[in-house]
């Protein structure tokens, strides 16, 4: 669906909850309300409407409306902000999936690089990195923040919900700066990109949740708890549950 003029988002796109005005005669269209006339039903939005309505009022093609207000705009640009941060970071590890890893034992060439679960925490993209040879939480620098003099290796740890977690200070030629928290260093338990995937859905829900704190301080026994769980029935799909992954090894938590 295109517009005509005054349409002033064409870099993000409407919201869901954009509101239009007909620049013919007026009439608003709000998803809240929809439109009795043509039967459509609240919280329809605007891009969803059938390809045959037009203003109940004048007649006027969707081409003829104009954004009056979009109040979930803000998202749109957060949406499209942590997109373009994590293509750049996907660009650089699928370089170095290409240059210098394809060839190394242990990798699983059936999954490929994919950033998974990205939103921001506290002003900061967040959200999990996986490749054929690894799976990462990856912390970004918020808009404006310079992360430019992190020096690789270093690390520190950061505090969620769920416990403290140790990350790795790096830097990419795309990404720029950016801190990694290990949670696979091989990826050949998952048959999939998609039973990956679910896994890293799972850590970024989990990650935010109390519950999932852990309850011993003693790394050998987070990490023998970690390894039980991480040992499925032959038959099954070899997928750990989220508190495995985040209470195995992971978490040291601080008295």
């Amino acid at each position: 669906m295109s517009f005509e003029g005054g349409y002033h988002h064409a870099a993000n796109g409407l919201s869901d909850r954009a509101v239009l005005e007909c620049k013919i005669c007026w009439w608003v269209y709000d998803p809240a309300t929809g439109d009795d006339t043509r039967q459509i039903d609240p919280g329809t939005p605007f891009t969803a409407l059938p390809e045959d309505w037009s203003c109940p009022d004048c007649g006027a093609g969707p081409t003829q409306f104009l954004v009056k207000d979009d109040p979930g705009a803000p998202a749109l640009m957060i949406e499209a902000m942590i997109r373009e941060r994590t293509k750049r970071l996907v660009a650089d590890f699928t370089e170095i999936w290409n240059a210098k890893m394809r060839d190394v034992p242990m990798v699983n060439p059936t999954l490929h690089v994919e950033a998974v679960g990205f939103r921001l925490h506290e002003g900061r993209p967040l959200g999990v990195l996986m490749s054929p040879w690894f799976m990462n939480l990856v912390l970004l620098p918020a808009e404006g923040e310079d992360w430019s003099g992190l020096k690789p290796g270093v690390k520190e740890v950061i505090g969620f919900p769920s416990g403290d977690y140790e990350f790795t200070q790096n830097t990419r030629e795309l990404t720029g700066g950016y801190k990694a928290c290990s949670l696979f260093s091989m990826m050949g338990e998952f048959r999939t990109q998609q039973a990956a995937r679910d896994v890293a859905l799972a850590v970024m829900g989990a990650l935010f949740d109390p519950a999932n704190r852990a309850e011993t301080d003693r790394a050998a026994d987070i990490r023998a708890a970690r390894e039980a769980e991480l040992a499925p029935p032959p038959e099954l799909d070899p997928a750990p549950s989220r508190r495995a992954v985040l209470t195995g090894g992971l978490s040291a938590e601080r008295g």
